[in-house]
C-alpha cells in the first residue's frame, strides 16, 4: 500500500478528510488483510458494520433455501459493502468473500452514521457512491430480463474491465474464474467457456499477460 494521503489545516484546524478516514483506524475502525476465500461476513450474520475495499477484490453471493447460488456482485477497491445496515437491515443477505488479497476497512454502523450527519465532505462522496450502486443494480435486472447470456457476458466482462468509467479503460480483468462469471450471467459454465471461446476467435478478448478486454465487445454488449 502507498504512503496514506496527509489531512489538511484550515484556519489553525484539522479539516476531515475523507480519503484519510477511509484509509486509517482509529474509532469504530478495523483493517484487516484479507487472504483469497476468506469471508468478510457471511449471509444470516448480524449487519454492524459497512466495510471499505482499500485494495483487493470482492465477490457478493447469495444462496437461496433451496440451496441455489448466484454471484450478484465483484466488488473492488473504493467500493463499500454492507451498506445495507444503514437503513435497519439487521442481518446479512449476501456472504461476502475476498478473491484475492485484500485490505478492508471495517466501519461500526454507529460510527458511519455519525460521519455521515457531522462530515458534509464524507457524505458528498458517500452518497453519489450509493446511488451510482443503485442504478448498476437496476441495470443488472434489465440486462437478466431482456438479453441473452452471450451479451450478459459481455457486459459482465467489460464492467469487470472497468469500461465506462472516466479516465483511460483497465482492459485486463483480475483472475477470476469461469465458474463464478457463469454465475454472475446466470448460465452454466460450459456456456460460458463456448462464449469466451468465441468472444477470442473473434479478437474481442485475448489472454496476453492475463485477461484482456478490447473495446469491440462492446458490439455484442450492444447488438440488438
Amino acid at each position: 500500500m502507498g504512503p496514506l494521503p496527509k489531512p489538511t489545516k484550515k484556519k489553525g484546524m484539522v479539516s476531515f478528510d475523507p480519503q484519510v478516514f477511509l484509509a486509517t483506524v482509529g474509532v469504530a475502525r478495523t483493517i484487516t488483510e484479507c487472504p483469497k476465500d476468506y469471508k468478510i461476513f457471511s449471509q444470516g450474520d448480524p449487519a454492524d458494520a459497512v466495510f471499505y475495499i482499500q485494495q483487493g477484490r470482492v465477490k457478493l453471493k447469495v444462496k437461496s433455501k433451496q440451496g441455489k447460488e448466484a454471484v450478484v456482485a465483484i466488488l473492488a477497491e473504493g467500493d463499500f459493502l454492507g451498506e445495507t445496515c444503514l437503513i435497519g437491515q439487521t442481518v446479512r443477505l449476501v456472504t461476502a468473500t475476498a478473491i484475492a488479497t485484500s485490505f478492508i476497512l471495517r466501519i461500526e454502523k454507529n460510527e458511519m452514521l455519525r460521519v455521515l450527519h457531522e462530515e458534509r465532505t464524507f457524505s458528498d462522496l458517500f452518497v453519489p457512491y450509493v446511488l451510482s450502486r443503485n442504478a448498476r443494480t437496476q441495470a443488472d435486472l434489465v440486462d437478466q430480463l431482456f438479453n441473452s447470456s452471450e451479451q450478459r457476458l459481455a457486459r459482465t466482462l467489460l464492467l469487470l474491465a472497468h469500461y465506462g468509467k472516466e479516465g483511460a479503460p483497465e482492459t485486463v480483468v483480475p483472475e477470476i474464474n469461469q465458474e463464478t462469471l457463469a454465475g454472475m450471467v446466470g448460465t452454466t459454465r460450459s456456456r460460458v467457456n463456448f462464449f469466451m471461446n468465441k468472444f477470442k476467435k473473434m479478437g474481442f478478448i485475448d489472454y496476453e499477460n492475463g485477461l484482456r478486454v478490447h473495446r469491440s465487445l462492446l458490439n455484442v454488449a450492444l447488438h440488438d
